[in-house]
Parts: structure tokens; sequence; C-alpha cells
């Protein structure tokens, strides 16, 4: 089973969330919702079978290095100036990640080592609506 970390249960996340879950026994998936509030991220689960909510600070080091560790793929919903320890994470064990923002030079400078790890980061880029409105 593929296990996808959702970072960020707010207003944007509900389409996104919806549609993993819509598709997570066919495809299977186990998806992880983490929100700083454990409530919204139960909500966004509506009690679904393959929904994993969990409470998440991104200040908490130790929680962020076990989620991405235990991940296939990270999508950060988070605020763009919170991407980045995020990608540092996804780099440092190799997980691929997506944002609904667009390429900080942050994000920009893991470039080389996200391609040589052969990783895909994709940001919004661009396109909107993005991941975050699929």
């Amino acid at each position: 089973m593929k296990k996808i970390l959702v970072l960020g249960a707010g207003r944007s996340s509900v389409y996104l969330i919806d549609y993993l879950l819509q598709h997570a026994e066919v495809q299977p998936w186990e998806v992880t919702i983490a929100d700083l509030s454990a409530e919204s991220a139960a909500q966004k689960a509506k009690g679904h079978p393959h929904a994993r909510p969990i409470a998440f600070d991104l200040n908490n080091s130790v929680l962020l290095q076990a989620e991405v560790q235990r991940t296939d793929v990270v999508v950060s919903l988070l605020p763009a100036d919170m991407h980045l320890p995020v990608a540092q994470a996804c780099v440092q064990y190799g997980r691929s990640m997506f944002t609904a923002s667009y390429v900080s030079p942050g994000m920009q400078a893991l470039d080389t080592e996200v391609r040589s790890k052969g990783l895909l980061f994709l940001n919004e880029i661009g396109c909107d609506p993005g991941i975050d409105h699929m």
C-alpha cells in the first residue's frame, strides 16, 4: 500500500483530500492527513478507512522526520514559507514532494540534489487551478 502524506487540512485541501480518498481503495493508498488541528484533520478524513488523521506541528522536527520517513510521497498544502523544512526532510529520506506554491529560491536551491536522487518535486509552477483543487 502506498502512503501519501498531506500536510495541511485547511479550506483549500478539501478537494485534494476527497480526490485521494475516493481513489484510495482502488490504488491502494493510505492517506495521512496532518494538520495543526487534530479536529480539522479528522473532519477532512470523514472516517474513511484509508485515512489517517494526525495532529502535526511543523516545529516538531522529530514528528516531521518520522512522518516523512513512513510515507512514499508528500503533498504540502502549508503556506509557501513553510515548505522548505518539509522539502529538506524529503530530500534526506528520498521522498518526492508536491506543493501548491510557486518555486521559491529555497526550493530551487535543492534542485541539483533532488535530481541526483531521482526524486520528483513538483510545485504549482503557474497551474491554476492547481493540485489543491484537483
